[in-house]
């Protein structure tokens, strides 16, 4: 199922959402800090949402360490961007856990040090509040906000 990875690691690269989310099983699960855990078309809207607003613009998706079996993979994938709402660029490295059925991805987590991440978008403020529950709850009802937002206009 490493081909499957690759496919949807390749398409991140290109900023093409749509192929990205034909790498999804429609009832597939995802998970990261950002979001929360998003089910079915919402994980692959996620997908569509973010290629759309990348688009573009200085965006770099690398990835490596790939492996698989016929079950479960697993890879390594940087993002280097600038984060819209305050135009500070950031340099995230995710661990990203799969599992398959149907030759697609069902199940799709992907982890990263939240802290990190927000002391980098955020500046001073992220540094403090970013390791904390408070502002991991806070960021999921943004995310989320922003893609029913999106989905409405779709």
């Amino acid at each position: 199922m490493k081909s499957i990875i690759e496919q949807f690691y390749t398409t991140f690269e290109a900023v093409d959402g749509e192929a990205m989310a034909a790498c999804y099983h429609s009832d597939v699960v995802f998970e990261d800090p950002a979001f929360g855990v998003l089910k079915g078309e919402k994980a692959k809207n996620m997908w569509r949402m973010l290629c759309e607003s990348q688009r573009g613009k200085d965006f770099q998706v690398t990835y490596s360490g790939i492996m698989s079996d016929n079950t479960s993979g697993k890879a390594h994938w940087e993002a280097k961007y600038e984060f819209s709402q305050t135009g500070r660029k950031v340099h995230n490295k995710i661990d990203a856990a799969f599992e398959f059925k149907d030759g697609l991805i069902i199940k799709h987590v992907d982890t990263f040090d939240l802290q990190k991440w927000a002391k980098q978008a955020l500046g001073f403020k992220g540094a403090l509040l970013g390791g904390t529950g408070f502002f991991k709850k806070k960021l999921n009802a943004q995310t989320n906000a922003l893609l029913a937002k999106w989905e409405n206009k779709h």
